[in-house]
């Protein structure tokens, strides 16, 4: 007994082990990101502590107007290259767009994603938003950010690398090689590079590097795309060139530094590269140029590279708004265009995130100001009581409305209309604490504009939930910690030439520049960690509803007024329930591990759905464990990835439109030989509904057992119905008999209208002749079209359709082999071709998952609930040393 007890304890401390080296992993890319940003700003702090940083500013108001304006003509030369990016990328995908959208989607998707890069910008709903109105799926818009992240990066390591080559000096301060020997690994790799992509673009091979597949457009694409890359790229380094102190390297030159400023700052996986790009600019420049004047041109180029883009975005997504509120704008500018019309519509759905990201900046914004001296001190007597007062309390409002701002945005995130109106009177209070701090008219100023372009959003702003949920996030734990070490940073450059002393946070007086910012940071800390440390204590409050009579009659009655068949499976008694506030519709899903995995599309009206999407978003963080949705359609997609969500397509399903559907011609000809053979073998079909009597049942269940018992498994549950009596009585039967014995039965879901139909369950049992599924399903088909039903589903093909092409993702590499060669494990492929006999038409069904999240570990979750493993492993008895024991 003692060595069982060893060997058992040995197994839970392995097990241990496993779980914590699993969670290290999947915390090793957030540390490593908090790393490389504290590790940016460090650099940078360094970099910039000879210099005042009210000189940086100082300087940053004293930069001459004809170098800004040729730097906004730069800016905008660069994002007229990156609309270009899209339109390559469709090219490549083989889908064509008119150019008005491509320029809106591609316009909207890198002024609005450049900013900051959070996942539910960069790449994600922006460019779904957009492009999905024009038939784009969602496997399309994945191979397009494929497809310009690989362009971006490949283009601007051959720029760079051809401009290393010319100018090798520029890197002497940062790379300690002989110029010589840099200018031939420069030019070997260019070649390498030049080569490589050349040859896989005029033979359309692939290159595999390790687990990924490289194929390049085809060479008309890929030149095109190398010329918007150099234009993108000499643009973006002009229009920082423009703003640089005399003493500067030449444009070639400084666009080698530029080019590997941007590769580092891609690399480090930092927001924006943000502290890590301008470490590498600094230090890269001659010793001859001023550090304090490149610190002016860095800042002024964040400005007008990121949000001036960022700025006209939000202008134009208000205006859309109140284009279509059909206001005095609506009158003034004229309708939509039917082009654009989709992509007006699409901009209101991205406005929520737009929006959260604006207040986001502009809390950080607030913040920062709180910092600084006062603008105008000169203007107050040291001693003025008054002037003090004033002061000392526009720099902690100011702090503590920026902290309740960056509080606000991931509310705004979520669509809460609380948040919204909370952030409308924040921005107007925001005003006056600037006014306060030293009459700082122009952030006054900016803060009433930004109210001003918010007001016509509000209409996007309307649910009713808390606004702490789903504040502790890792990655909002990420967020938050890099605004504090930003502002830190940025506190200490303020005040680096005053000398610490206790008594510094005591003096009070209109000239008490650094005691007044270092009281107002320490405010804002400890509002940051008190309102942190208040949400890790509140409760989880959901709306789940255990599957009992009450939820279940709940369910039913919303199931009653939709259009979904497979809603039906909420009525199998194995799932939780979660109910919208107005309990008007839900979502059905079951606990695995950490996964809350919810089944289908949301069931209930369309407007109610985005509500109940985010509050079981937010439930599921609540309670410690990750959202999952399986095998969701089409319809909704643009709330998964709304919400940062990585979607991932996972089969198709297929679907017969009955009235078109027919036996003649030579494509049936099979069908109806199977037909005819099933009749010659005696088998009948009746289609049985509820209720049904208790003999049905049990020979119903004799089948199944038998069927089981040929498969070597138990009951599944979760996406398919149980043979359960309760279940069975909401249910139509189609049977098959043979000599009055029935030998196959399947169970239709259906809409109560009676418009659409789908198979649940299909049992046979050992006596059974060959063609009895094909003879059954074929025999539900014709009955349902002849009812007048429009639609009827075979089920999904798992793994169907998941296609090697031009940049698809790892996953869909890995199901398409799987699907192709995963015989051993499942007949994947053998189960699409027997549906594929009845000719249905093939729609995808999508995995929704945490982009942290790996795909094969939610469909491991998911596969212990559709198995029955999670209870089987709760009832099955632990043995030790050969005695049987219950589990505790």
């Amino acid at each position: 007994m003692q060595d069982d007890r060893a060997e058992t304890d040995g197994t839970t401390a392995a097990e241990a082990g496993h779980r914590l080296l699993t969670r290290l992993r999947q915390a090793a890319p957030v540390l490593v990101g908090i790393g490389l940003f504290a590790a940016g700003i460090f650099a940078l702090v360094r970099l910039l502590g000879p210099i005042k940083m009210s000189d940086v500013l100082a300087g940053a108001r004293a930069m001459p107007t004809s170098s800004l304006l040729a730097a906004l003509g730069a800016t905008a030369a660069g994002y007229a290259a990156l609309i270009g990016y899209d339109w390559s990328a469709l090219r490549h995908i083989g889908r064509k767009l008119p150019f008005p959208v491509v320029a809106a989607g591609g316009f909207l998707g890198y002024s609005l994603g450049n900013t900051i890069g959070i996942s539910i910008l960069s790449g994600g709903a922006v460019r779904y938003r957009i492009y999905s109105a024009f038939g784009i799926n969602a496997m399309e818009i994945a191979a397009i950010s494929t497809f310009v992240a690989l362009a971006f990066g490949l283009g601007i390591s051959v720029i760079g690398l051809a401009a290393l080559s010319l100018r090798p000096d520029a890197l002497v301060n940062v790379m300690a090689l002989p110029l010589h020997q840099l200018r031939l690994l420069a030019l070997v790799a260019l070649i390498l590079v030049v080569l490589v992509m050349g040859w896989i673009s005029v033979t359309g091979r692939g290159l595999k590097l390790w687990r990924f597949e490289l194929r390049a457009p085809s060479p008309g694409i890929l030149l095109g795309q190398l010329a918007f890359t150099a234009i993108d790229t000499c643009a973006a380094a002009l229009a920082l060139y423009v703003l640089m102190p005399q003493g500067a390297p030449d444009f070639l030159t400084f666009l080698v530094v530029y080019a590997t400023a941007v590769m580092v700052g891609v690399l480090s996986h930092v927001p924006g590269g943000l502290g890590v790009f301008e470490s590498v600019v600094i230090a890269a420049l001659p010793a001859g140029v001023s550090v304090e004047h490149a610190a002016v041109a860095l800042l002024l180029f964040r400005m007008i590279y990121y949000l001036v883009p960022f700025g006209i975005a939000m202008l134009a997504i208000s205006i859309n708004e109140a284009r279509l509120a059909s206001g005095p704008i609506a009158r003034m500018m004229g309708g939509v265009s039917e082009t654009m019309t989709p992509v007006s519509r699409a901009m209101s759905g991205v406005a929520p995130a737009a929006t959260g990201t604006m207040v986001l900046g502009l809390g950080v914004y607030l913040l920062l100001m709180a910092l600084m001296p006062s603008v105008r001190p000169d203007t107050y007597y040291p001693h003025d009581l008054l002037s003090a007062i004033l002061l000392e309390g526009g720099a902690l409002a100011s702090a503590v409305l920026g902290v309740l701002m960056i509080l606000l945005a991931q509310g705004l995130l979520r669509r809460i209309s609380a948040a919204f109106w909370l952030t409308e009177a924040a921005l107007a209070a925001g005003a006056v604490a600037s006014l306060a701090n030293g009459l700082d008219i122009k952030s006054a100023g900016l803060l009433l504009v930004a109210a001003a372009v918010l007001w016509p959003i509000r209409g996007e702003f309307s649910r009713a939930a808390r606004l702490t949920q789903n504040l502790l996030s890792p990655g909002w734990f990420v967020l938050i910690f890099s605004i504090l070490l930003s502002a830190a940073g940025f506190l200490y450059l303020m005040q680096e030439n005053m000398p610490y002393s206790h008594e510094i946070l005591l003096r009070f007086a209109t000239d008490a520049n650094a005691p007044r910012a270092l009281r107002a940071g320490l405010a804002a800390t400890a509002l940051m960690t008190f309102a942190l440390i208040y949400l890790a204590m509140q409760p989880a409050r959901a709306h789940s509803a255990s599957p009992d009579a009450a939820a279940l009659a709940q369910a039913a009655a919303i199931v009653a007024k939709q259009e979904a068949p497979e809603a039906m499976l909420a009525l199998s008694g194995d799932k939780t329930f979660y109910f919208s506030e107005n309990n008007d519709a839900f979502i059905m899903y079951g606990v695995q591990g950490k996964s809350w995995v919810a089944y289908g599309d949301p069931v209930g009206p369309a407007l109610a759905v985005p509500d109940l999407a985010w509050a079981f978003f937010d439930a599921a963080y609540a309670a410690g464990c990750r959202p999952v949705f399986y095998e969701l359609s089409e319809r909704y997609l643009p709330i998964w990835v709304e919400m940062g969500l990585s979607v991932n397509k996972i089969g198709e399903e297929a679907v017969i439109e009955l009235p078109a559907f027919e036996l003649e011609g030579p494509a049936r000809a099979p069908l109806r030989e199977l037909r005819a053979q099933a009749l010659r073998e005696g088998i009948s079909f009746e289609l049985l509904p509820p209720p049904h009597s208790a003999e049905l049942l049990a020979e119903l269940r004799r089948v199944s057992d038998a069927w089981l018992g040929q498969m070597q498994g138990r009951e599944k549950r979760f996406s398919v119905g149980r043979v359960d009596p309760a279940y069975l009585q909401r249910c139509r039967i189609g049977v098959a008999r043979r000599a009055g014995r029935i030998v196959a039965f399947a169970n239709l879901m259906e809409t109560p209208a009676r418009r659409a139909a789908t198979i649940d369950m299909l049992r046979f049992g050992p006596e059974a002749p060959d063609g009895v599924m094909e003879f059954l399903f074929l025999a539900l088909i014709e009955t349902c079209r002849n009812e007048g039903l429009a639609r009827f589903s075979l089920g999904m093909a798992p793994l169907a359709g998941l296609r090697t092409r031009h940049g698809a993702r790892l996953w869909n590499r890995f199901g398409a082999v799987l699907f192709k060669y995963g015989g051993a494990f499942y007949n994947f492929a053998g189960l699409r071709g027997f549906k594929q006999k009845f000719g249905p038409d093939w729609e995808p069904r999508y995995l929704a998952v945490p982009g942290t999240l790996p795909p094969l570990t939610a469909l491991r979750d998911v596969t212990a609930l559709i198995s029955g493993d999670a209870e089987a492993r709760a009832e099955r008895p632990r043995r030790r040393g050969g005695a049987r024991s219950t589990a505790q």
